[in-house]
């Protein structure tokens, strides 16, 4: 057990980040706990991705990110948030995944893998990306079947199925098929998302009104086999041939992890949590919340360029705390 800290930060991805610089600023003794790499999210991104949001807008602390392009692609993320970590000396451990945290009258008590420690508040900004939507379909183990993807390289002269129609499952079928794969798009709906960015969707839509990607709409997948995926079609079953699926159906946060800390979530499917919109603060005092990890399964509500002013928004209510006499 080491000497009890003012704050914990879960999550050491960009608001995780943010908050720990805020923190420095303001003297407090406080540790960011990532279970990965540094913006282990982002890591774990595909290769070529490039950020929908332009540069300026994925700046915390007013550190300037200077990107070749506008839009800057992940390499470039990698780089600005490691630089931002390294540079401000951080107090940050990497891959220590917190396993528990309980409260002991006023005090968290956080375990991880490695060890145990105390703090007075703990903020969880723990993003998304780890959940992935679970199709719950026979064959969904299948070893070629993934939920992430990474390179196209990959997928080379293969039959792939890509399930989904938001902007990971359309960058993958057009980054996919721009490498040799001959690729098949699985929709639930009538058609390719309306948030797929707006200089991507031309391309897509192009590829499948030419030929060159098909696109199965208003359909599901029923059951996934070695060489072959079974299609529930508005025109009925069908079969199709398949040698990889990229199941892209998006991802949720870790709701039980939530709930075992006493969080509050909604009755309905949103299951958005309870927290002060003025500090971030939940249900449990000093416990707060803080980036995209606030919108529940709204996980299109919360970006890093809106969900940055979480830092100070609670490190000013922390220090606010402190200045305040018991």
């Amino acid at each position: 057990m080491i000497k009890e800290l003012d704050l914990i930060i879960v999550g050491g991805g960009p608001i995780g980040i943010a908050c720990g610089l805020e923190a420095q600023k303001k003297g407090l003794h406080y540790l960011i706990l990532e279970k990965g790499p540094i913006v282990n999210s982002l890591f774990n991104y595909p290769v070529n991705m490039q950020f929908f949001s332009s540069s300026e807008k994925l700046e915390i602390d007013e550190i300037p990110f200077i990107s070749k392009e506008a839009k800057p692609k992940r390499n470039e993320a990698l780089e600005y948030y490691r630089r931002i970590v390294t540079s401000n000396k951080l107090n940050i451990h990497l891959f220590e995944k917190v396993s528990s945290i309980q409260k002991e009258q006023a005090i968290f008590e956080v375990k991880t893998e490695r060890q145990e420690f105390t703090a007075k508040n703990v903020i969880i900004a723990t993003g998304f990306y780890d959940l992935p939507n679970k199709l719950n379909i026979p064959g969904e183990d299948l070893a070629k079947v993934s939920h992430y993807y990474k390179d196209p390289h990959f997928y080379a002269s293969q039959k792939l199925a890509v399930i989904g129609a938001s902007n990971s499952a359309v960058d993958a079928a057009l980054e996919c098929w721009r490498k040799g794969a001959e690729v098949t798009m699985i929709i639930r709906g009538p058609e390719i998302g309306q948030r797929v960015k707006y200089w991507v969707r031309p391309d897509i839509l192009n590829r499948i009104s030419e030929g060159s990607i098909k696109a199965y709409y208003n359909t599901t997948v029923s059951e996934i086999k070695h060489k072959e995926l079974i299609l529930s079609t508005p025109d009925g079953t069908q079969k199709l041939e398949n040698d990889f699926v990229l199941a892209l159906t998006g991802y949720k946060p870790n709701f039980h992890f939530l709930e075992a800390l006493g969080i509050h979530l909604s009755d309905d499917s949103k299951r958005l949590p309870t927290y002060d919109e003025d500090t971030m603060e939940t249900n449990i005092e000093g416990l707060f919340l803080a980036g995209v990890i606030c919108g529940g399964m709204e996980t299109h509500k919360w970006f890093i360029e809106n969900s940055r002013v979480h830092a100070k928004m609670i490190i000013n209510h922390i220090v606010k705390k402190r200045s305040v006499p018991a």
